[in-house]
Parts: C-alpha cells; structure tokens; sequence
C-alpha cells in the first residue's frame, strides 16, 4: 500500500505473510490434514482472552475510509508482489466439497460453477483439469489477478469466463446469466470485504445463482490464530483487522455467518468451524488455525410452494 510519510499502518509482525503462507502450505499437501470439524468456538486461554479485551482502539476513521477507497489497489499491489506464486493450488476442494462431484442430476451434465474471488486462479484450473464436464465463471475484485488467470496455459475460453468484478457494486449478470449458476465457491473471501457490505456480496451472487444452488463456503473463524497475532491499532471494528499491507480480514463465528446468509435469501446446509493445528517446525510452534466451513443453498421457491 502505498502511503505517505506521515501514514503508516502499525506494524503486525509481518500478518499478511505468515497468514497467508499457513493457508497456502496446508493447501498443498497431498495428504489428507489432520483436522476437527465441531459446532462449538475453540476456547481461549485466559491469557489470550485479555490480550483480545484489552484491545479495543479502532483505527482512526480518516485510514478506514482510506482503506476502503484503496482496497482494490492493495490487492492489485499483493498480486504485483507475488504474481502468481503465492497460493498453492487448492487441490482439497472436491475432498472437503463432494457437490463438485456429485450435485449432477445425470452423468454427463455439464457443470456451471462461479469461482467468486478467483485470485489467480488457485481452486478453478485444478478444477477444470479434474473434471472434463465443468463450466467456470471466475472473478476478483484485482484486475492483475484476472490477467494471471487468463495467461495460464490452462485457461480456454470454451470451458472458463474470467471477469474482474466488485461484487459489492458490480452486477455479475453483466458477465453470468441470471440463475444459470449450479455451484458457486465463496473461499477466502467473503473475510476481505467490509461487513457492512457482505450482504450486497451475496444478494449479487443469488441473482446468478439456479434455484436450489448451493455457495460452498471456507474462510477465517473466530479466534483463529492470525486473528490472535494482530498488535494494537490494527483493529477495524469486531472480528475486523488490517494487514500490514493494506488488506483486510474478518473472522466469523458461525452465527453470524448463518445470519448473514440468511437475511441475504439463502438457506443453512451445513456451517462448521474446523480446527486443524499446524507446526511450524523450525520455530517448533504449534499453531491452532481455526475456519468455518459451510454450505449455503437457494431455496427453490417452486419445490417449497
């Protein structure tokens, strides 16, 4: 993020790296994590519980209006940073989501999925490699990342629709038909945008989405490790913080998360925390990541009535 001398973000201890690096490594592993998915918030030592009451100071609201103005921007200049070899590919998504494999009423039908917040194309191209009957729309908010998406040997018009897309302000029937979506993938996502504005993220996607759909969801859950890390003055509002480069995070509990999705016209499926603790060896630390993992579906108004 680019600021001037007198406005400096304090620093996290480098947040957005080791956040980020976490996901990505987990991602990558061949092997199948160990992890619990439980209905309950992990419980926080008494230690940890008053470093998060102590810290209530927001950041002041001349950087959060300048954080929201530039939020494209920072994720722009995250993508010119790493290009494309930051995030592994997401090869666990059929293993933690079987509608990718089995929500066909037929064998042969084709697939239509939206990838919302494709970034640079981490979960869609091991997805098209897998699966030969599949349709990809895929946006993000970084027009550098929908570039990276189109240059991969992998993208073919014929079978992927990549699109930059503000899916707080863009109507995604500009790019996506009006209910011809089956399956759209919301992952790591949803954390990065402003709470007031997730619900005009959903009520979009609905728009694209097939009644009796269904949005596969994973992001950062309540007290999640990286949200523990975060030093004073990074705090936006509840559960919302600032990276040291300018991008955002919120961290769900799985109430609210229900609430949103059903204000915005959607039904529960199925909404877990997973724990998964990850070791990082050389500092010989055991870190506790903490994500919610859910399914959301239209209702199909013609089933119900």
């Amino acid at each position: 993020m680019e600021l001037s001398k007198n406005e400096k973000f304090p620093s996290d201890i480098k947040m957005a790296p080791s956040e980020k690096e976490v996901e990505s490594k987990e991602e990558s592993s061949p092997r199948i994590p160990r992890q619990t998915k439980t209905s309950t918030a992990r419980v926080l030592s008494h230690e940890d519980l008053e470093r998060l009451s102590g810290d209530q100071a927001l950041v002041s609201d001349f950087k959060h209006m300048k954080l929201e103005k530039e939020a494209q921007k920072n994720w722009d200049l995250f993508y010119k940073r790493n290009t494309t070899n930051f995030f592994k590919d997401r090869h666990w998504t059929t293993r933690e989501f079987e509608e990718l494999k089995a929500c066909r009423e037929f064998e042969s039908q084709r697939l239509v999925l939206l990838e919302a917040g494709c970034g640079v194309g981490n979960c869609i191209f091991p997805l098209l490699e897998d699966d030969l009957r599949i349709f990809i729309y895929a946006c993000d908010f970084s027009p550098r990342a929908v570039e990276f998406v189109k240059q991969n040997p992998l993208y073919c018009p014929e079978r992927c629709c990549a699109f930059q897309c503000d899916l707080t302000k863009d109507d995604l029937r500009g790019n996506v038909p009006e209910g011809s979506v089956d399956v759209v993938t919301l992952i790591f996502v949803l954390s990065a945008i402003h709470p007031d504005k997730m619900k005009l993220a959903l009520q979009n996607i609905s728009r694209v989405l097939k009644p009796g759909g269904i949005v596969l969801f994973r992001d950062y859950g309540l007290y999640d490790h990286a949200m523990l890390r975060f030093k004073a003055g990074s705090k936006l509002g509840e559960n919302f913080y600032v990276r040291q480069d300018g991008t955002r995070s919120y961290f769900f509990s799985k109430e609210c998360l229900a609430e949103l999705f059903e204000e915005s016209g959607f039904q529960s499926v199925a909404n877990d925390y997973v724990f998964r603790e990850t070791v990082n060896k050389k500092e010989g630390l055991c870190v506790p990541r903490v994500f919610l993992q859910s399914k959301f579906t239209k209702p199909d108004q013609s089933q119900s009535s």
